[in-house]
């Protein structure tokens, strides 16, 4: 993955991986939305994926089976330094601050977030 983002159409293919793991082309098409895209355009983005360390495959005959190797967490992670590297200085606090402020949480509120958040991890 190494610093590399995806588009918006990559990621709607990346979330897809995500949600119902290893598909071929033909399979990813039939889980998006009207209007389905053309078999090109789906096998095109694919390829990008592998490209870009997203996504490999598995040979069956001729037909490949892709399945993700960037978790969809790994991909948050990388995503939410990027961003707030890019409108909050680098800064969590900044990013955290700001979130209060525009949400108007209270001190409490943000406490029992961070709790929740602990006994989650465990």
């Amino acid at each position: 993955m190494k610093n590399k983002k995806l588009t918006k159409a990559e990621e709607e293919v990346m979330q897809l991986f995500w949600a119902h793991g290893p598909n071929t082309v033909s399979q990813l098409i039939k889980l998006m939305d009207e209007p389905k895209p053309a078999q090109t355009t789906v096998s095109s983005f694919v390829r990008i994926l592998e490209k870009k360390g997203f996504v490999d495959h598995k040979s069956f005959g001729r037909t490949f089976e892709y399945y993700p190797i960037i978790t969809q967490s790994e991909y948050s992670k990388f995503s939410l330094k990027s961003f707030v590297g890019n409108y909050f200085n680098g800064s969590m606090n900044q990013l955290v601050s700001f979130i209060a402020k525009e949400e108007n949480l209270s001190l409490s509120e943000i406490s029992q977030l961070i709790e929740s958040s602990k006994s989650e991890k465990k």
